[in-house]
């Protein structure tokens, strides 16, 4: 196999085993294509990342809730952003039993993929270079979530 096919083959891959598990929303992949757009597709199911800067929801400073657009869980508190620097919307913490983590290694090393807790739907990764209170940086695909202001 060429460095090439493997490359374009590893969203796949991790798509397949992100959503091996059971979730409370299921849906086939017909489906998730018929209910998101190709954007959203692509993040929410095959674990694609936005281009930095492409999210309306980046300059989204109103109060209240981020919501999962698979789903439409609440995830984030408008509370928890803040402006990490990244060009992706950026929280510093969900809100309680709204997402999962698991181990992403690829390309970039091992990180940690977020994905929303009741549709398996990719959001984005987590790392440890946030602000207090807890040191985290919640780096998600803004696709990948609708705002509803309070």
């Amino acid at each position: 196999m060429h460095r090439r096919s493997l490359l374009f083959a590893l969203p796949a891959l991790f798509a397949s085993r992100a959503f091996a598990q059971g979730f409370e929303v299921t849906r086939s992949d017909a489906e998730w294509q018929a209910l998101l757009t190709p954007a959203k597709y692509r993040v929410l199911r095959q674990t694609d990342t936005e281009r930095a800067g492409s999210s309306p929801l980046n300059a989204e400073h109103r109060k209240g809730t981020f919501h999962c657009a698979g789903c439409d869980l609440p995830l984030f508190s408008s509370a928890a952003k803040f402006d990490s620097g990244t060009g992706w919307p950026s929280f510093w913490q969900p809100l309680d039993r709204a997402v999962e983590t698991q181990s992403d290694s690829g390309i970039l090393g091992i990180r940690t993929e977020v994905h929303c807790r009741r549709c398996g739907g990719h959001l984005g990764h987590v790392f440890e270079d946030g602000p207090q209170p807890t040191g985290l940086r919640y780096c998600m695909n803004g696709v990948a979530m609708t705002f509803i202001p309070a």
